[in-house]
This record gives C-alpha cells, structure tokens and sequence, in this order.
C-alpha cells in the first residue's frame, strides 16, 4: 500500500485549475498533485475527485 498524505490548501496555480474545472477552491483541499493527475478531497471528507492532466 502507498503512504497517504495529508490534504492541504491548494496553491494559486491549483486553485486556477480547478476553476476551469468548475470546482469550488474554497471547498477543496489537495491531497496529490503529480503531472498527470490532481487528486481532491472535499473539506467535509464526504467526496474524492481525480483531475486527470495531459492526454
């Protein structure tokens, strides 16, 4: 199993990206951030949400 890490606040550059998305930034918090994808947590823990990068 890999190591889990804890979410944090999104930086500005995330917070742009997930706009485009249609996300809310103030309702999100990071969880991993790689070149291929962006995965999110939601402040409540209730949702996960995997922005996938590139293609």
């Amino acid at each position: 199993m890999g190591k889990q890490t804890r979410p944090s606040r999104p930086t500005r550059r995330q917070k742009e990206e997930m706009k485009a998305w249609k996300l809310k930034p103030n309702t999100w918090l990071m969880v991993q951030d790689t070149p291929a994808k962006m995965e999110l947590v939601s402040k409540s823990g209730l949702k996960k949400r995997v922005i996938r990068r590139g293609a």
